[in-house]
């Protein structure tokens, strides 16, 4: 089943460029599950942008789902095409969400508390090998 939802997945990414619907803004397709029967699809999507242009987006994806579900019955040899259904996919989202926290975090720790091999390097600072012209 995986290579049936990276195929489904691909298929959809490519077609999302070919649509035309000006509600669909910048989309970036994260996933697809493909259940066992091959009836149905859903489709994560990633969006780009405010609460507002995400529903626009999910609805006009959910308008162009016959036209994407055709092109994954002209390129794909499936038993059957699966009924394409869209969900948001917070996890980039939150991925950055985390990413701000961590930072936040590190930025307010002391230096001094981290473990001697967890210090950042700094260019030109002395090693504790001794150079050649010192020996």
């Amino acid at each position: 089943m995986r290579r049936v939802n990276e195929s489904v997945r691909a298929v959809v990414a490519e077609g999302l460029g070919e649509l035309k619907d000006p509600r669909i803004g910048l989309v970036t397709v994260t996933g697809a599950v493909v259940s066992p029967d091959l009836g149905e699809a859903r489709i994560f999507v990633s969006v780009f942008g405010n609460e507002k242009k995400r529903r626009a987006t999910l609805a006009g994806l959910d308008s162009a789902r016959g036209v994407l579900q055709a092109k994954i019955n002209r390129e794909l040899s499936l038993r059957r095409t699966p009924t394409l259904t869209f969900a948001y996919d917070d996890s980039v989202e939150r991925g950055v969400r985390m990413t701000k926290l961590i930072d936040e975090v590190a930025a307010d720790l002391p230096m001094d508390s981290l473990p001697e091999d967890r210090l950042p390097e700094a260019e030109g600072m002395p090693d504790d090998e001794p150079d050649d012209d010192e020996a």
